[in-house]
């Protein structure tokens, strides 16, 4: 497995599997990487590749742990960034969809402006395990939007 900017992790869910399918919960005990891949205040986004697809999720550093959300707008069903690893608005106080400027709460994933006020992101459960963030495991399933 790599993330999104190439770095090696645990290849054990790694395989063959068609890139096209796209998933939205990942097993638990996947290392994503060390936290100090991720500036403090910043995000960073993960592609895991296994058997069954792709998951894409990202994880914004709050001091030493993170908070991880599912890559995908509950507006339109869109990838969040539209440039790598650029899911936080300019003062980093919230998350943003780079495709309709929706605005969501870090803390939560609670959309507090755009097109999808009261909905809110998927969350991805990381936690930070001797400096590596790792996966939890599996989320609630993402409702199509359309």
């Amino acid at each position: 497995m790599t993330d999104m900017q190439g770095q090696p992790g645990d290849d054990s869910a790694v395989s063959d599997a068609p890139s096209s399918v796209r998933l939205f919960a990942t097993p638990a005990g996947i290392a994503l990487g060390s936290i100090e891949a991720i500036a403090p205040g910043q995000s960073r986004g993960y592609v895991v590749q296994m058997r069954a697809g792709r998951f894409h999720g990202f994880a914004v550093r709050r001091g030493d742990g993170v908070v991880g959300y599912v890559d995908r707008c509950p507006h339109a069903g869109l990838s969040l960034a539209r440039a790598l690893d650029d899911y936080l608005s300019p003062n980093g106080e919230l998350i943003v969809c780079g495709w309709h400027s929706a605005l969501f709460r870090i803390d939560d994933g609670r959309c507090v402006g755009g097109p999808c006020v009261g909905q809110a992101l998927a969350a991805w459960p990381i936690t930070v395990v001797d400096g590596v963030i790792t996966t939890l495991g599996t989320t609630a399933s993402v409702p199509d939007p359309r």
